[in-house]
């Protein structure tokens, strides 16, 4: 049986005291709905609806690589009347699962067992047990048939008894699209909100004598919805530690789960060890008994075997080989490529360029658009002028080649094999094999000279 999903994204979320949609702030730097996409994705859903209201342009523009029926809610007439801007879209046979847009944590594997649980039953909700579940619609169950759900109630209607109850509906729920859209057709507003209530189509169920059964998250906490920054907050660290979490689970040493953030796929090798402040951002691959110091950000990066990554580094776009060393306080930016051994030290910036085999960027220099060979040493202070107001231009520096500290060498330029360029060179002609180049101004000393002296104000 096909199945389609209703996304409940129209809140405008008035308490998050934000012009942005609810649904767009984000968690692990993504927004809640994408998580939420993402994993009906995974449940391979190909007929998505996305109900929305508030702040249309902003979600189609942030959410414009996914396709999504987008169904508009004009008016705010409650989550039963949300449901129905999206029903011309499902058909009579489908399963049509409900979910809301701001429980970013919600898992594929709990909404798989959602639909499962729907495949024993005419109509399955997600519930959850609560020790607090004050403001919470309880879950009212057949006193001769404990698995049978008869009704929700909600806690402003809730007599004493039923307000002891703690399962709680969650306003995740699936059933067959033929039902869904009868059950629809009889709400009514009649009511003190004015509003569709979806959740009268359980009575309406249960009247006909319908069976409606329950699914359980995993993790309480997946269920969560947000209503203010602090809510938010809140769902971030728990996002971040279920991560640091199953990180250690596949042998990752963190010294403490508690700080580290991942915002994207992080995927690890065996012993690998992980300070404080970690971020990793995008598609990361850390290999085998890799080290990554505090205060690291990782981006869209690939990081080899028996690595260590020094404390305040910084690393986007950038490829890393095995046994190689990096930082402190490196920064390598998009297109740096290092080979195996290669070392980048403190304040060293590389940019879209190679570091062979075993070379050395050991102290405050800039390598942009440049070819380094095997086992060169670049002094402290090097630059490659790459840029001439215009156009970039490409240094090739070969095998074993020595530049000296505090080196210019002015792009286009070729720094042959076993060269060396003496300390303080600005270099602009090519350098054969083997050569010595030193290209600075005759050293003059003065004697007799009088330094300055400071001037009274008269």
């Amino acid at each position: 049986m096909a199945l389609s999903v209703i996304i409940l994204a129209a809140g405008k979320g008035t308490r998050m005291k934000s012009s942005l949609p609810k649904v767009l702030h984000k968690v692990a730097h993504k927004p809640m709905v994408e998580h939420i996409i993402d994993n009906v994705y995974a449940l391979g859903c190909s007929n998505i609806n996305l109900v929305y209201g508030h702040g249309g342009d902003l979600l189609k523009s942030a959410l414009a690589k996914h396709k999504v029926n987008w169904c508009l809610q004009a008016q705010q007439l409650g989550t039963g009347h949300a449901v129905m801007q999206a029903i011309n879209n499902v058909n009579d046979n489908d399963d049509v699962l409900i979910v809301v847009g701001d429980a970013p944590l919600i898992s594929t594997t709990t909404l798989r067992n959602l639909v499962d649980v729907k495949k024993e039953a005419d109509l399955a909700l997600l519930t959850v047990n609560l020790d607090d579940p004050t403001g919470m619609g309880r879950i009212v169950r057949d006193p001769s048939n404990h698995n049978n759900i008869t009704a929700i109630i909600e806690h402003k209607d809730a007599s004493d008894e039923q307000r002891l109850i703690k399962e709680v509906n969650t306003g995740m729920m699936i059933m067959q699209g033929h039902d869904l859209k009868r059950w629809l057709g009889n709400l009514s507003s009649d009511n003190a909100q004015n509003e569709y209530y979806l959740t009268d189509v359980i009575a309406m169920a249960a009247k006909e004598g319908r069976r409606i059964t329950a699914a359980h998250p995993q993790w309480d906490r997946e269920v969560e919805g947000v209503n203010n920054r602090a809510q938010l907050a809140s769902l971030e660290r728990a996002y971040q530690l279920r991560e640091a979490n199953n990180l250690m689970m596949q042998g990752v040493s963190l010294a403490d789960p508690s700080r580290i953030d991942i915002r994207g796929k992080l995927s690890v090798g065996e012993d690998v060890f992980i300070d404080i402040n970690a971020i990793f951002e995008g598609e990361v691959t850390i290999g085998n008994n890799v080290r990554i110091g505090a205060n690291c950000i990782l981006k869209n990066c690939h990081v080899g075997d028996n690595t260590h990554i020094e404390a305040y580094s910084l690393l986007e776009n950038a490829t890393v080989a095995n046994d190689c060393n990096v930082g402190p306080y490196a920064r390598l930016r998009p297109g740096a490529d290092l080979h195996q051994g290669a070392k980048v030290g403190n304040f060293v910036e590389i940019k879209k360029a190679v570091i062979g085999k075993g070379s050395k960027v050991n102290h405050l220099s800039y390598i942009g658009d440049a070819i380094i060979g095997q086992n060169a040493n670049i002094g402290a202070g090097t630059i490659t002028c790459n840029y001439d107001g215009i156009n970039k231009f490409i240094t090739k520096i070969g095998d074993g080649a020595f530049i000296g500290s505090n080196s210019s060498l002015v792009a286009p330029v070729i720094i042959s094999a076993g060269a060396t360029i003496g300390a303080g060179s600005t270099i602009t002609k090519a350098v054969e094999n083997d050569q010595l180049a030193i290209a600075r101004s005759k050293q003059k000393n003065i004697s007799g000279w009088q330094k300055p002296t400071k001037q009274t104000k008269e």
